[in-house]
């Protein structure tokens, strides 16, 4: 008798224990183009290889619960991902072109396992129930050589193939050297089509993280030795099983707790060293211990050393903080960045000034920073923050005076020309101009009753009789009294917008388009997160037309779930350690060896 697959005594099981069902199953019909749509869903969904449906054991499944089932070859597979794929482009393409905002991208790159340059670009935009949506259009292979010209000419193509040419607002981008290619090349062809707001003068905007990330990195430095030590440590014990066990025996002897894993920080992002510090601090003990019983373990750091990383961790986490809220892409984030520059500037002054000379001098490195990069913001981040209605120009004023009291007059001056010049592109012309273009398009499609409409027509026709008569919506809502911060720490911007589009229908829609830029490009790098996965060790020679089929398609029927057995780092299995099951394990040794049979 042959070898039994675990499958195959699955199904005898629940056949001996169940046989009515497994007859009833036989039985039923089954629509093979739903069956099939399921199995290019799953693939995309967990990233199964395409040769996924021709395993035994899946067969095997399928079989029993329905002998009916037409089982599918991996090409059969790889075609419906790629007709899904298809179909579902049309389906988003087609929901930019009737959506009446402007759109925002980001942009970056990334180099698979083996090497092959690939460009990921997402798209931002309020949708028409006034929700921010993202998407990833592209992940597509690009080949060298990858400058800013080459790749500002692959944007524009990618822009032509979308149809969305003419409604880009802004494009967000790190501080890679070819970036200023890239945005120059764009914005000399989308100002001959003079299809940009303001002739491009708030095209570009840098990432906010990229940003934050030089300026912590500058402070790290100070301290580089002692977290080189925690970087190494980590590295060591977690590539050895035997050395995992004894330090969760080191755990378990001084009776700490494994609420955090153990983690091995990725050096070019700070946030992860943050997270790799944290970790550490909490295990301090136990890493000490360790130094003890392990002979060959070099890493141990002084106890002078574990007080530096201490007053770091004190340190960063306001700055961790300010990451992580920038990283959002379900909520605007443009109308929090100034607030936040605010608050690190006001940090560092107050740590600058600290009786403690090592965050003395990290504050002093990181300052420096600050000031190179706070002074090639893009205006369109102050005007976000005006168009927040618990903020407005008032607070912008008082940033600025706190910034740098001596220019804080000439900034505001010229941000307050800028707000007036960006909501002269978005005034309607005349007011004869038609509901259906003058409104968000939700109230031309909406399928209210005609009296409701009517009541809604005259309220935009009196709010531009008024406009026109007296000042303007701007104006008007500048005088308005501030939402209360206190009362509403949360407030939902995009819908605030939504509830006044009638008393301000130009500026409303101008606020759509300005809260909808992202001030990061986490977007377009944790696509990379997923494309790690896509084209990883093991499925590292899948064609890239197959590879964007199936990120893409993942990206715009899933979205932002949190989807079982998906990991949002790509990396994360490979520096990141649970410790619970070794000290689970070392427990039920006890306890075998205490209790013998």
């Amino acid at each position: 008798m042959g070898p039994t697959f675990g499958t195959t005594n699955l199904k005898r099981h629940l056949e001996k224990h169940n046989p009515d069902k497994a007859k009833e199953g036989q039985n039923e019909p089954i629509d093979q183009k739903t069956y099939r749509e399921k199995m290019s869903l799953a693939i995309c969904r967990h990233n199964y290889a395409f040769s996924f449906v021709e395993h035994k054991g899946i067969r095997d499944i399928h079989s029993y619960l329905n002998p009916i089932a037409r089982h599918i070859s991996r090409n059969t597979a790889k075609s419906d991902i790629l007709n899904l794929y298809a179909r579902e482009k049309e389906l988003l393409k087609a929901e930019l072109a009737l959506i009446s905002s402007r759109v925002c991208l980001t942009s970056d790159m990334w180099t698979s396992l083996v090497s092959n340059g690939y460009m990921c670009v997402t798209t931002h935009y309020v949708n028409i129930n006034w929700v921010l949506q993202k998407r990833v259009l592209i992940f597509r292979h690009v080949p060298p050589p990858h400058s800013g010209v080459v790749l500002g000419h692959f944007l524009i193509d990618f822009l032509k193939e979308w149809g969305i040419e003419k409604k880009i607002f802004a494009l967000t981008l790190d501080n890679a050297t070819c970036n200023k290619g890239v945005v120059d090349v764009l914005k000399n062809h989308l100002s001959l089509m003079r299809s940009l707001v303001c002739e491009g003068k708030f095209l570009h905007v840098r990432c906010g993280n990229h940003i934050l990330n030089l300026i912590v990195k500058a402070g790290l430095a100070k301290v580089d030795a002692a977290i080189g030590k925690i970087r190494e440590g980590v590295k060591y014990i977690k590539n050895s099983e035997v050395r995992l066990e004894k330090f969760a025996e080191c755990l378990s002897n001084l009776g700490l707790p494994c609420s955090k894993k153990l983690r091995q920080d990725v050096p070019i992002r700070w946030n992860s060293t943050y997270q790799m510090i944290e970790s550490a601090l909490l295990y301090q003990q136990a890493y000490i211990h360790y130094d003890l019983v392990d002979p060959d373990f070099r890493h141990g750091l002084f106890e002078d050393e574990w007080k530096k990383v201490e007053i770091v961790a004190t340190f960063l986490r306001p700055f961790y903080d300010i990451t992580t809220l920038f990283s959002g892409c379900k909520y605007p984030t443009t109308n929090l960045y100034l607030p936040n520059i605010w608050r690190i500037e006001m940090l560092l002054v107050e740590h600058k000034r600290s009786k403690d000379p090592m965050m003395t001098e990290m504050a002093t490195s990181m300052l420096k920073k600050f000031k190179k990069y706070w002074e090639s913001y893009n205006i369109i981040l102050s005007i976000a923050m005006v168009l927040d209605p618990r903020y407005k120009l008032n607070f912008v004023k008082f940033c600025f005076s706190k910034l740098n009291s001596d220019s804080a007059d000439q900034k505001v001056k010229v941000i307050e020309d800028n707000l007036k010049l960006l909501f002269e592109e978005y005034l309607i012309p005349s007011t004869t101009t038609s509901l259906s273009t003058s409104l968000p398009e939700e109230h031309a499609c909406s399928s209210r009753n005609q009296m409701t409409e009517a009541f809604e027509e005259f309220d935009m026709f009196q709010s531009q009789l008024e406009s026109s008569t007296s000042k303007t919506q701007l104006e008007l809502y500048l005088e308005e009294a501030n939402v209360d911060r206190k009362t509403n720490p949360n407030l939902d911007v995009l819908g605030f917008w939504k509830d006044n589009k009638l008393r301000y229908p130009e500026l409303s829609l101008m606020a759509r388009d300005v809260l909808s830029v992202p001030i990061t490009t986490v977007a377009s790098e944790s696509a990379f997160s997923t494309g790690g996965r896509v084209i990883g060790k093991f499925q590292s020679s899948i064609l890239p037309a197959n590879a964007e089929a199936k990120l893409c398609t993942r990206d715009w029927i899933c979205g932002q779930e949190d989807l079982d057995g998906f990991k949002s780092d790509s990396d994360e299995d490979e520096i990141v350690v649970d410790l619970q099951p070794y000290v689970d394990k070392l427990r039920d040794h006890h306890i075998s060896k205490d209790n013998p049979q």
